[in-house]
């Protein structure tokens, strides 16, 4: 029968190992060496001994841990629930390695060092206290530290068995047999592109921690959409695969496949549903469900954008011209170029963006192109003429027939090099100053809350191999952060749509009027590299 105990006034099951698992010695007899213990045992011991069941969900959690060690598997991602109680299965986890092999050197990385040193001080009482484990404590106080601790072990090793450490760390020159990622992805250091960036670098820094053949797991719950725990490809953050493609998985949300609480003794439906409506959707479906969200709603949402994958196609004939995208001839475009200066990568980016529009009022974002200029060739040709020369070839590649120029700050000196570039490149297209004094919040705001919400704006798909994407995601109104692109779409979006004149198109000058004709030139352009 299984053990049984009470607690507030019913009765709890609390099941112990079955099939394989090791069965605790009985009362008076020795018990059971650590190393033919299963994971599972060890941990029911412990609940047992601290008056408490352990759940099937922890069973579970622990008998995917002992299998995938006793396989051999050395990268492994436990995804769980808040509040499931997975970091301390994994502090037990560790204390078992250690009665495995007193020799392994642990280090366990959090998303800030307190919580990291939480997880040591949790494994030091469990070695004090298991009946398995408590032979290991060392007999210098000196080696039992709360942050790093030092087991009995036969090796001299430089490093203890047990160390803790903040992601921002110095970790040059450690060694580890074992590395704990326990929530190293917090809002912290998840909430800015910049944040996630140094994240990803400083993860890279545990191969050369790492010894061969180690473990290394991370735990935790996604906090944002470009999580590090994400099964997906963020092509608009330069993924070209998932940071964690190569491990095990074990995700465990809050509601199983068929809707049912996995913990429910303590989760029942009116907690999950409390939770739900305290925390909101976003949150729930992040840290309960393990959908990767931004857990601070958005204003602008990516996902109301409509993909597309057309390109352009330019018909002539007869004088005349038109110019369509799958089918739907267009009738106007605008195009805003928000310039900027400065180094590659550093300070705010140049971006200039086209749109589209048909004749039932449908929005096309065809082109967002984020211009960089070569430092190398700065003696040869200045940057601002290189900025130039790239907004005259996005001209000519859409055949738009004119571009607004922000003539704010450095915007002023421009609109005269970029008309000598556009004649250049034989373009007649008209280069259009204007000024703004509207906060660029609002500006941006305005442009897009409606069309959004309204679903009249398609993208190119090659839009999302730009960052225009993520800007979009992590948009929000009064905080600091990228927003470039959004603002040279929001000036496409507010600008007065550019009619296209019925004038005659001369010779190759293509581009100026996209009127409907019959026979002639066709001519597909190709959606170009972002």
């Amino acid at each position: 029968m299984p053990a049984r105990r009470l607690r507030r006034g019913r009765k709890v099951v609390s099941p112990r190992p079955s099939g394989h698992d090791f069965a605790p010695a009985p009362a008076g007899t020795a018990a059971k060496p650590a190393r033919a213990c299963a994971f599972a045992a060890f941990v029911w011991i412990w609940n047992n001994r601290q008056g408490q069941p352990t759940p099937r969900l922890h069973l579970r959690i622990a008998r995917w841990l002992a299998d995938r060690w006793e396989a051999g598997d050395r990268e492994l991602l436990l995804l769980a629930f808040r509040n499931s109680g997975k970091s301390t299965l994994v502090g037990l986890f560790c204390a078992w390695l250690l009665a495995h092999d007193r020799n392994l050197r642990i280090l366990v990385l959090a998303g800030d060092f307190a919580l990291a040193k939480k997880m040591v001080r949790n494994v030091k009482r469990i070695i004090e206290r298991h009946p398995l484990t408590a032979a290991l404590k060392p007999a210098h106080a000196d080696q039992w530290a709360s942050d790093q601790f030092t087991i009995r072990r036969s090796a001299e090793l430089r490093d203890p068995s047990m160390l803790a450490k903040g992601i921002a760390a110095n970790i040059t020159g450690l060694r580890a047999d074992v590395v704990i990622c326990d929530d190293v992805e917090v809002p912290n250091t998840c909430d800015t592109v910049v944040k996630r960036l140094d994240l990803r670098d400083r993860l890279l820094e545990l191969e050369y921690v790492l010894v061969p053949g180690g473990l290394q797991m991370y735990v935790g719950t996604p906090h944002t959409f470009y999580s590090i725990y994400a099964a997906e490809v963020r092509p608009e953050a330069g993924e070209a695969q998932p940071l964690l493609a190569s491990f095990r998985r074990l995700e465990l949300p809050l509601l199983d496949e068929h809707g049912r609480s996995r913990w429910p003794e303590r989760f029942t439906p009116q907690r999950i549903e409390a939770i739900r409506s305290r925390t909101g959707p976003a949150k729930f479906e992040s840290q309960m469900l393990l959908r990767p969200r931004n857990i601070a709603d958005g204003r602008l949402d990516p996902d109301r954008l409509r993909a597309y994958g057309e390109s352009l196609v330019y018909v002539e004939g007869n004088r005349e011209a038109m110019l369509s995208l799958g089918g739907r001839r267009l009738v106007s475009a605008s195009c805003r170029w928000d310039p900027a200066y400065g180094a590659p990568g550093k300070g705010d980016g140049s971006v200039v963006a086209a749109v589209f529009s048909d004749g039932e009022g449908g929005l096309w974002l065809h082109g967002v192109r984020y211009l960089k200029h070569d430092p190398a060739r700065i003696d040869e040709v200045d940057e601002a003429t290189q900025l130039c020369r790239q907004v005259a070839a996005f001209v000519g590649d859409l055949y738009l027939p004119a571009v607004t120029l922000e003539t704010n700050g450095i915007g002023r000196f421009l609109p005269g090099l970029l008309r000598r570039e556009l004649r250049a490149a034989g373009l007649r297209c008209a280069v259009i100053e204007t000024t703004s004094s509207r906060n660029k919040d609002m500006r941006i705001l305005a442009a897009f809350e409606t069309v959004l919400a309204a679903g009249r704006l398609s993208a190119h798909r090659s839009v999302w191999q730009t960052p225009f994407i993520e800007e979009m995601r992590e948009w929000r109104p009064g905080v600091r952060g990228r927003d470039d692109g959004l603002d040279a779409v929001a000036g496409c979006l507010a600008d007065e749509p550019v009619r296209l004149p019925r004038t005659e198109a001369p010779g190759d000058a293509a581009h100026q009027g996209w009127r409907p004709g019959s026979g002639g030139v066709v001519r597909v352009v190709d959606a170009f590299e972002p």
